[in-house]
């Protein structure tokens, strides 16, 4: 390199602005951007930390309803408390580390406590604007990416006490975004659970819940599927809810201060020791952990004082102590279950023998399966050895993170994507194009089993689940998880979507924790190619494909694709970089899984031969050749 383009003067030292970092570096405030696909993508964050601030007023005793309106990409918030205080509603959401948060009289136990939440959604936003009501008074401020644009004078007003902050993401920083209301409601519910009494209203539709955590695991899960009615405790500053399930896994829903910790935490770690200790006093007997965990659905929350997270999207807690001075979370925890959960299996018996039953149904089930486990992992070590099944990545959801540069490493984290392929030449396509950071693939031998009404022996006995299991790292449930975003990746065609659906079924019926908790999600490739010699179109639909025909002009070169081993590296990294489109797998709150892969993947039943007949296309309808 030349000495004049590697000097390090004064010239090179450069200071940014509040709105220049963030927009530098958005994922220091928001985590991931995202194009929408993911729960934890960037545009829900942004909302999140707008609805933060309204419930912050309602824990503090001002305001009881929160209205909320999601149209063409633009979010509209309006909360009924105090409403900033006028001659501040400008810094407040322009000026860094200015906020009320500081002040632990005012916010005692707040989600945001460092006053960059509503400056991230100010600059990150193409329009942003905010309106103040106090005492017949109100104040509004617009901006352009965190520019002021319009500072409107203090005026007479007939709205009700509270704030107003409309914003609409900026489309060159979440490009190709779109809004998904399951997301959106899940949040609201989850608001909602954790603030009973609280009413939210989403575009028309009310959200209220009035018994809490009792009411988030009676939407999680089926009431026809559990083992025992719900455990229901409350305590200061903390709550649990608590029950088992026929379905495997372990699903656990954290929060603090009103925040879901998606990663868990101290708390979450607190709550998954502590019950099992309190089990294994109850019922004298030194149960393994796995035992009495497998099958569980919960949801535990704690309110914390000056709350330290691992990173600004505050998914994972970091406190030790639940206030300074006072105990720590373990401890907290612990002596809240040992009192409360002992004092209700003592007074239910009925509870109590339903839930040792199943710890001891877990039980029977692994040690029936611990000498078949013990060759399948020998088998699994042996394979990875000499085969190409798994093409790793270097960066894992469960890696430590480094000393420095802790947020660029989270954010590359949250990235962390495995693509399930079928096939050489497809798994090479990816190979060849993928980001060898954060991006794995692995490819399967033809068609999968489908497992349905298997059980899980069947994972062990079958190659292909066994060396995915191991890939995946989920073997003992979530807790390794290697990979944020499990990719489904097959061909456009009724082989490619019969795959599909027999991995979605495997993941379901063994591990549906990976889809409730939305890390399956389903890679989307252009069916065609349009291009003439200046321009070339990739279209997702037979929409795109009119559009870009009648754009081009006049007889274009017109390209189906069918496989993915037809899409060449060089193509394919467009479609799995930044601008990746992919779909979740979702599952609605009143979900069964059995009867849906019943349904789906059992014997030809009456009801799915009627559907197939009346919904009967042939491939060519499909794409509209």
């Amino acid at each position: 390199m030349a000495e004049s383009q590697n000097q390090y003067t004064e010239e090179s030292i450069r200071s940014l602005d509040w709105r220049e970092h963030i927009r530098l570096r958005p994922g220091m405030y928001i985590g991931k951007l995202g194009d929408g696909s993911s729960m934890d993508d960037g545009i829900y964050i942004l909302l999140k930390e707008v609805i933060d601030n309204c419930i912050d007023e309602y824990t503090m005793g001002y305001g009881k309803r929160v209205e909320i309106t999601v149209a063409e990409g633009m979010v509209t918030i309006r909360d009924y408390g105090r409403g900033i205080p006028l001659g501040k509603v400008v810094d407040v959401v322009s000026k860094i580390n200015t906020g009320a948060k500081y002040d632990s009289k005012a916010f005692q136990k707040s989600v945001g406590l460092n006053g960059v939440g509503t400056k991230a959604v100010n600059a990150l936003s193409s329009y942003f604007k905010v309106a103040a009501f106090r005492e017949g008074r109100e104040k509004v401020a617009e901006f352009d990416k965190g520019i002021l644009v319009k500072e409107y004078k203090e005026a007479a007003t007939k709205e009700a006490n509270g704030t107003l902050v409309v914003f609409r993401p900026d489309n060159t920083v979440f490009r190709n975004y779109h809004f998904i209301h399951e997301y959106i409601e899940n949040q609201i519910w989850n608001y909602c659970f954790l603030n009973a009494g609280l009413q939210i209203n989403f575009n028309g539709k009310n959200f209220v819940s009035k018994n809490g955590l009792l009411d988030l695991l009676q939407r999680k899960t089926n009431p026809d599927n559990l083992r025992y009615p719900i455990i229901h405790l409350k305590g200061e500053d903390i709550e649990v809810a608590i029950t088992h399930t026929g379905d495997y896994g372990e699903d656990i829903y954290s929060f603090v201060n009103g925040q879901h910790t998606t990663q868990g935490g101290t708390h979450q770690g607190a709550f998954r020791e502590a019950f099992v200790k309190v089990i294994r006093d109850f019922y004298k007997k030194d149960y393994e952990a796995s035992d009495v965990r497998q099958s569980i659905t919960a949801a535990v929350s704690v309110r914390v004082q000056e709350p330290v997270f691992e990173s600004q999207t505050k998914t994972k807690l970091g406190s030790q102590y639940v206030w300074e001075g006072g105990p720590s979370m373990k401890s907290f925890v612990y002596d809240f279950l040992s009192k409360e959960l002992d004092n209700f299996l003592h007074k239910n018996p009925a509870v109590a023998e339903a839930l040792k039953k199943r710890i001891e149904q877990s039980e029977r089930e692994r040690k029936e399966l611990s000498g078949i486990r013990k060759l399948a992992n020998e088998r699994a070590k042996k394979a990875n050895l000499h085969n190409k099944k798994l093409r790793d990545c270097r960066i894992h959801l469960n890696d430590d993170p480094p000393a420095k540069n802790k947020e660029e490493f989270f954010q590359k984290q949250q990235e962390s994507t495995i693509f399930i392929t079928e096939g050489d030449s497809a798994s090479g396509s990816i190979t060849k194009s993928r980001n060898v950071e954060t991006q794995a693939v692995f490819s399967l031998r033809g068609k999968p089993l489908n497992c349905f009404g298997l059980s899980k022996k069947v994972v062990y006995e079958n190659e292909e689940f066994n060396l995915l299991q191991h890939a995946l790292n989920i073997e003992e449930g979530l807790d390794g998880l290697r990979y944020n975003n499990i990719v489904i990746a097959t061909d456009a065609d009724v082989d490619g979507m019969h795959i599909r659906l027999l991995i979605m079924t495997f993941f379901l019926q063994f591990f549906p924790d990976l889809v409730k908790k939305e890390h399956v999600h389903i890679l989307q490739t252009p069916l065609f190619r349009v291009r003439n010699k200046q321009k070339t179109i990739y279209c997702y639909t037979d929409e795109e494909r009119q559009r870009a025909i009648k754009e081009l002009g006049t007889k274009p070169e017109i390209t189906r694709f069918k496989g993915l081993g037809e899409i060449s590296p060089e193509e394919f990294a467009q479609f799995i970089g930044e601008d990746m489109r992919k779909d979740p797998v979702l599952l609605t709150h009143d979900a069964q899984i059995q009867k849906l892969l019943s349904y789906y993947m059992g014997k030809n039943t009456p009801d799915r031969q009627v559907f197939i007949i009346e919904n009967l296309k042939v491939e060519k309808d499909l794409v509209g050749e």
